[in-house]
């Protein structure tokens, strides 16, 4: 084989691991969950490739087929830790052996704040554990008044940035990425 193409749906999982209770995500099944919900939801072409015939809890919910046109599997990282952030650092080779800090109670240590703040050139808000939908709720009109952009971390130990206006957003980041390069 001279080529392999790897899909990687971040965020669309697919059913809880193993070590599921450790990390605070029993229950996870971010498709077939959505699927009870909302019934209506259709995957044809996913469910085509052999999404609805991978093995777990609930899974066919979404839509077996006969014959699958693609290879489909479940895959269980070995490193140790929140599923998102190990899965994409397996991907790239590197097998963790304790997980990586969350965050998730006390937002980023201050000295990590300050440093960011620091590198990008201006203060920023938020920096506690919410969803996308809510920390724009709670901090968008201030955000669109000030331009600081949102800090905020979500369960699975990822780090998330918000800008909702897209001038700010152009060259704030482009500031932050030529900072960040002389860094």
């Amino acid at each position: 084989m001279k080529r392999a193409i790897i899909i990687v749906l971040d965020s669309v999982g697919i059913g809880e691991l193993p070590d599921a209770a450790a990390f605070g995500d029993v229950g996870s099944n971010t498709l077939v969950n959505i699927k009870k919900v909302r019934p209506q939801t259709s995957l044809p072409n996913l469910c085509a490739l052999g999404l609805g015939d991978i093995q777990g809890r609930d899974i066919s919910l979404l839509g077996e087929v006969a014959a699958p046109k693609g290879c489909y599997g479940k895959m269980a990282e070995r490193s140790i830790g929140k599923d998102t952030t190990t899965g994409h650092w397996e991907m790239a080779g590197i097998i963790t052996k304790r997980p990586f800090p969350t965050f998730t109670e006390t937002g980023f240590p201050k000295e990590v704040m300050d440093a960011f703040e620091a590198a990008i050139g201006t203060k920023t808000l938020g920096n506690y554990a919410e969803s996308g939908t809510v920390i724009i709720q709670d901090l968008g009109v201030e955000h669109m008044k000030t331009g600081y952009p949102i800090v905020y971390t979500l369960r699975t130990a990822c780090s998330r940035l918000r800008h909702m206006r897209m001038s700010f957003l152009s060259k704030s980041c482009m500031k932050c990425a030529k900072r960040q390069e002389k860094s």
